[in-house]
């Protein structure tokens, strides 16, 4: 866990930005929620193992102060920054593919305080929606938190705005699912996986909720904060890169740009009603996500193998989803959870069992058997929708 003093205001238990910050007998700030949550499990320090009591717990009103006053700056901007003035971005990209490029990024406030920051840029695209709507949207726990949208600065004669838009998001130390995959030397245990999908999942029904369909979902978009082999609940991922797609309800494609990254198929992870209908807008469904979601899961425990690897030809590929072949089950997946993703694969989707996390018993629970599972969780079911009330952001565009 960081300690940096770019840091100095997230939480290193949620990695959110601390809204009620807590001294402990370690020495060290933290979310007051999470800490009492950490003690009472655990009972240790986070940081530095040693035994540490709620009664121990003290305000820190230091820390509030300063997130206070950099919350008040992002409202005083509406959220809307100018590079080079407010911000400024690395010259070399941090990650690059077509159409989008993640940029490391440093605040230019006199004090520099601020967490750690990325730009990222969408080619070809321009926003929707005024900037405090991508803010509200990324309020949740396993969402890549954005700060604001940003100006270059730099327009042409006719005063006309370039064919891009950039995005000011908080940094994630472990970088993507993807990269973490393909660095480690074998997959992490079925636990670790199910505590990402479970947080994954959580996310996507935030976003079903607020109206929103992700459009991408792979493991190159749920970004790694935190990544810890040995207990499975103490791993942390948050998605990204949601409306990136057709018919975004986000973004706009810029009229001048023929190909963007608003206007590619992933093939090998569309659904199949998205690949037979040449991604008209009405494809494009909470149900084309869930199934989305479901290659996303075979990917993870094929450590981050591309789907239809064997096939290397994208028209091909496309017959068989529409003709309804799926991938094949991975020596890892047991069969309770190979149900699910076959589940989320099924070519009609009226045939997916779209499905919904219970965080504190760690399963993936059906729609329609959550009701019958909550009756042995009744008492710590409550305790978390009181913890994690849905958020609905209102639009006022």
């Amino acid at each position: 866990m960081s300690n940096s003093p770019q840091d100095a205001l997230i939480c290193p238990i949620t990695y959110e930005i601390f809204r009620n910050p807590v001294v402990a007998e370690d020495g060290h700030t933290y979310e007051k929620e999470a800490i009492v949550d950490w003690i009472n499990k655990d009972g240790t320090s986070p940081i530095t193992r040693e035994r540490l009591t709620v009664d121990g717990l003290r305000p820190n009103y230091t820390v509030k102060k300063l997130v206070d006053e950099f919350e008040k700056s992002l409202q005083k901007k509406n959220y809307q920054f100018r590079l080079g003035v407010d911000v400024k971005k690395s010259r070399k990209a941090l990650f690059q593919t077509f159409g989008k490029s993640i940029f490391e990024a440093e605040w230019l406030t006199k004090d520099n305080k601020g967490p750690r920051i990325v730009l990222m840029k969408i080619d070809g695209a321009r926003a929707k929606k005024e900037a405090s709507f991508y803010v509200d949207l990324s309020r949740h726990p396993h969402i890549v938190r954005t700060f604001g949208l940003v100006d270059d600065n730099f327009q042409d004669n006719n005063n006309k705005p370039t064919n891009s838009v950039m995005l000011l998001q908080e940094y994630a130390p472990e970088g993507s699912l993807y990269e973490l995959l393909q660095e480690l030397n074998t997959v992490p245990n079925e636990q670790i996986l199910l505590q990402m999908f479970i947080q994954t999942t959580d996310a996507m029904v935030f976003l079903v909720h607020n109206g929103i369909i992700h459009g991408d979902l792979a493991c190159r978009n749920i970004l790694v904060f935190r990544f810890d082999e040995q207990e499975p609940r103490q791993n942390l991922v948050k998605i990204t890169d949601f409306g990136l797609s057709r018919h975004s309800s986000i973004y706009a494609t810029a009229n001048s740009v023929a190909r963007t990254t608003l206007n590619i198929v992933p093939t090998r992870y569309a659904a199949p009603e998205i690949l037979n209908n040449n991604g008209k807008s009405s494809s494009y469904t909470e149900k084309s996500d869930v199934y989305s979601m479901g290659i996303t899961m075979w990917e993870a425990y094929s450590k981050g193998t591309i789907p239809w690897s064997q096939i290397d030809n994208d028209e091909e590929v496309r017959r068989m989803v529409v003709n309804g072949e799926i991938l094949s089950q991975p020596a890892n997946c047991q069969d309770e959870k190979w149900k699910i993703i076959t589940t989320s694969l099924s070519k009609k989707p009226e045939d997916q069992i779209t499905t919904i996390p219970c965080e504190l018993c760690g399963e993936l629970i059906e729609f329609n058997e959550f009701q019958a599972h909550m009756q042995p969780c009744a008492e710590m079911e409550k305790r978390r929708l009181q913890r994690k009330a849905p958020y609905v952001i209102q639009d006022e565009t």
